[in-house]
């Protein structure tokens, strides 16, 4: 149930026509805000530093309640939603209901606060989904609001908005991006071979699926060994998607990676950062390709991964996605920064001749970690595959 308040002090009706009245307002505000979710997905992972937000006017017209705005966080971070949706809106937006999935802003940054756009704009209600944990906003940007004499209804289908806020949230609660780990897989539970021949998984809709998770996160991560072994180029393959391909990082502590590989000779196009502890290794051919070096001051797995999602959350990267074999999957999961598992499983065994080649998963939908919990369970063509979230 939302908690709502007001610039005054708000008593619960008692009158059974109030109550039904209440509910009705419920009901609107849950399927408007359930439409500003889905609109926030449209710029996902295009938003720089700042977070996919979307924002709607809502303007009643003969009684009947009528979107008059609408806004996603542009490409780039900027403007915000809710001068996009006010924009839009024109003189509309005067005392319209504007629902938008993350506390609007209230300090002056490289734009005003999104608060006082929606103050002048005249507006007579907000409802927000998510609360903002950025010390600049957290809570102030409510305030203002009531201050401001509007109607503010708070934590509407939070956990429903978090979902896509996921990697800005963790970015700045815990100073880290949000880990995906995805890992395709077949029936009886092998990720590959190991003398680095190429091996068909999963199908066609499923490999889909996973260049549009590469669009919408803003980095993807392997190892040295996948490298090695499969020469991969780590971009978005969707025609009319190339552009939003993530950052390639590379852990690769001995500097493993060939200077001749696709990831190297593609670094001027799409960014590369590897991570190294070979501090004396010759780095000049990789340097003028501009690739990039994140020296580890640690030898231990653990230490290194915090080191480096430290680093990229410095970098404004809130979101990543782990691609790699079965070490780097077991590396991030016995460190515990995985949020997120997504398996993709066939529906055939992994024929190979020689059984000593086959490379077994970490983890399978029954051999799981303690904490992750089935989210969804999708099927695509004969491939099914399962969401798990760490719980918290």
């Amino acid at each position: 149930m939302p908690v709502m308040t007001t610039s005054g002090t708000h008593n619960p009706a008692s009158h059974p026509q109030n109550e039904e009245v209440r509910s009705d307002q419920e009901k609107i505000d849950q399927k408007f805000m359930r439409t500003a979710i889905r609109l926030a997905r449209r710029h996902e992972g295009q938003t720089a530093e700042n977070p996919s937000v979307a924002a709607l006017v809502v303007k009643y017209i003969d009684h009947q309640p009528v979107i008059v705005g609408r806004g996603v966080t542009a490409i780039g971070g900027r403007p915000h939603a809710e001068v996009e949706a006010l924009n839009e809106a024109g003189t509309a937006a005067k005392g319209a209901h504007v629902y938008v999935t993350l506390e609007p802003c209230s300090h002056f940054g490289k734009t005003p606060p999104c608060a006082d756009a929606l103050i002048n704009a005249g507006v007579s209600r907000v409802v927000v989904a998510a609360n903002d944990p950025d010390d600049r906003v957290s809570g102030r940007g409510f305030e203002k609001l009531r201050a401001a004499g509007i109607e503010v209804v708070k934590n509407l289908l939070s956990q429903e908005a978090e979902y896509g806020l996921a990697g800005y949230l963790m970015r700045k609660r815990n100073v880290r991006p949000f880990v995906t780990l995805k890992m395709a897989m077949t029936n009886d539970g092998f990720i590959g071979v190991s003398d680095g021949r190429q091996v068909k998984i999963t199908g066609p809709i499923s490999n889909g699926q996973v260049q549009i998770l590469r669009a919408i996160n803003d980095a993807i991560l392997v190892g040295a060994g996948t490298v090695e072994n499969d020469n991969p180029s780590l971009n978005c393959r969707l025609q009319g998607l190339e552009h939003r391909s993530p950052i390639r990082v590379v852990m690769d502590r001995n500097l493993r990676l060939s200077a001749q590989s696709t990831l190297v000779q593609t670094a001027k196009e799409h960014r590369l950062i590897v991570a190294t502890c070979s501090e004396n290794a010759d780095k000049n051919a990789y340097l003028d390709n501009q690739v990039e070096f994140i020296e580890f001051s640690s030898s231990e797995s653990a230490a290194q991964i915090k080191e480096l999602l430290e680093h990229l959350a410095k970098e404004q990267i809130s979101t990543i996605l782990v691609e790699g074999g079965a070490q780097i999957a077991s590396s991030f999961l016995h460190a515990g920064y995985v949020d997120r598992i997504l398996i993709f499983q066939a529906a055939e065994n992994l024929d190979v001749e020689d059984d000593a080649l086959s490379v077994k998963a970490p983890i399978t939908p029954d051999n799981l970690p303690h904490g992750f919990k089935l989210k969804n369970k999708l099927t695509f063509g004969t491939d099914v595959m399962y969401e798990y979230e760490k719980s918290n």
